[in-house]
């Protein structure tokens, strides 16, 4: 008998390391949350992180629970939400420079007449004032806990790119230090790993068996609703582009009208208009949630009329952070999946109820950015910093004994997919080269000076697996 076709919807939860970074200027609005070794400026300092933590994470922490969702936590989105003193400054974030700013921004509007944006400049405070509250009530075991408490996947230690890295020893540091670094903060963990980027290739399949991993997800050119094994043992679940693009795409949902502009905003970053120019209303948003809602929820039951694992997977960032409305979409999502009679799994679930099919002989190397290749993270246009990081790892395997650990973290910051993507993207500035090469220069100190590491990678791999491996 077949299975009763499934909706597993997946949420990869990252951030590039940006914890300590400058806030945006002018100085004298933040300068108390300045940190003289930080990295980046506004919107790419960890005032970036803190606002994925008022309008994303926070938000989430009332939606997660009440039915299954696949939950991967990055390693280094963890390690910076637990560097001491990080918390604080987003809470200072909260409730000392987002106040400032809408009042700021309320009375630049009083005085120009333009009185239709003022009362979701108002509401906006008041989420803002909301998110710091919850922060701040959070039990012990604070934001990372919380989530993990729902975070059954884990991820590469940094982010990297696995099929772009030069060495098995690179490949198992970011694997295994990414599997030790849930392991040790959780308790849930059955096999799960998200590949950075659904970045695959058949040469990883050993090394990920090796490391404990049961499941990965990968994009496919050819659409699949059945899990795939791997001879090695892991397997792949190809997520559906097809129902990802109701969501993903420049046509999708938070296109729609009603929707909050996330382009056009404020003179002090706030967002106060809806996508057709009018000012924002969130009574009708929501009403637009409640279709969109329904309309999702009836595509996927037309696309698994047959069977199957509907695998749909986004950027946690994506909702509440880049689509405001993203996480009362969800909320409604699963609330129509109830009404509609959609099943929901958590793909951990899903593993035990449907056999895999082989994997086709012909799958190579895939991810899903551009091309469903790599040429994202290594192309033309950013080459530079794929041999940068390459470069860097193939050095480290010419010492006579095992780089320091300070080298070791600089090596994982080095390889984060975020600098390329950024840099290739051309929406960061100058920002993620001068990342990528000040890691290489730290790096390359490491190995001629080794010492402890440097107040910049606070917090970053506490723990250090695999190198060697």
């Amino acid at each position: 008998m077949k299975p009763r076709g499934e909706l597993a919807i997946v949420l990869h939860t990252h951030m590039p390391y940006v914890e300590g970074g400058a806030p945006w200027p002018p100085a004298e609005e933040s300068a108390f949350l300045r940190e003289p070794d930080g990295f980046g400026v506004w919107p790419f300092g960890e005032e970036w992180l803190w606002e994925a933590v008022a309008t994303s994470y926070l938000p989430l922490l009332e939606v997660l629970g009440r039915a299954p969702i696949t939950l991967s936590l990055t390693p280094v989105l963890c390690d910076q939400l637990e560097a001491p003193g990080a918390i604080d400054r987003c809470l200072r974030f909260l409730t000392e420079v987002r106040p400032e700013s809408h009042r700021r921004d309320l009375q630049h509007f009083r005085d120009r007449g333009e009185e239709a944006v003022l009362p979701e400049l108002e509401r906006s405070a008041a989420g803002y004032a909301a998110a710091a509250e919850r922060l701040a009530a959070l039990p012990a075991s604070g934001l990372v806990g919380e989530l993990g408490r729902h975070a059954g996947w884990t991820s590469a230690a940094t982010h990297a790119v696995l099929p772009l890295l030069a060495s098995d020893p690179g490949i198992n540091l970011q694997i295994q230090t990414g599997v030790a670094s849930h392991r040790r903060r959780f308790d849930n963990w059955r096999g799960g790993f998200w590949l950075p980027e659904c970045a695959y290739a058949p040469w990883l399949d050993e090394v990920l068996e090796e490391a404990g991993v049961r499941g990965v997800c990968v994009e496919l050119a050819h659409c699949h609703l059945r899990p795939l094994a791997t001879e090695a043992g892991p397997v792949l679940w190809p997520i559906d582009r097809q129902t990802i693009s109701l969501v993903w795409s420049q046509r999708g949902y938070p296109a729609g009208d009603a929707y909050r502009d996330y382009h056009g905003h404020t003179p002090h970053h706030h967002r106060v208009w809806r996508n057709d120019g009018r000012p924002y209303d969130a009574a009708l948003a929501r009403a637009q949630v409640d279709e969109d809602a329904r309309d999702f929820v009836a595509r996927v039951g037309q696309r698994l009329q047959d069977g199957g694992v509907c695998v749909f997977a986004l950027d946690t960032e994506l909702l509440g952070h880049w689509w405001y409305e993203g996480v009362w979409w969800l909320d409604a999502v699963l609330e129509e999946s109830a009404r509609q009679g959609l099943r929901l799994t958590t793909l951990d679930d899903a593993l035990e109820r449907h056999d895999p099919d082989p994997v086709p002989p012909d799958l190579g190397v895939t991810s899903w950015g551009a091309g469903g290749d790599l040429r994202t993270w290594s192309g033309p246009a950013v080459a530079d910093l794929a041999w940068l990081a390459r470069s860097a790892e193939l050095r480290a395997l010419t010492l006579d004994g095992p780089p320091s650990d300070r080298a070791l973290r600089e090596l994982l910051a080095l390889q984060s997919s975020d600098w390329a993507f950024l840099a290739a993207s051309g929406t960061a500035g100058t920002y993620p080269r001068e990342r990528a090469h000040a890691h290489a220069r730290a790096f390359a100190e490491a190995l001629e000076r080794p010492a402890a590491v440097g107040p910049e990678l606070r917090n970053l791999a506490p723990e250090l697996v695999g190198w060697g491996g």
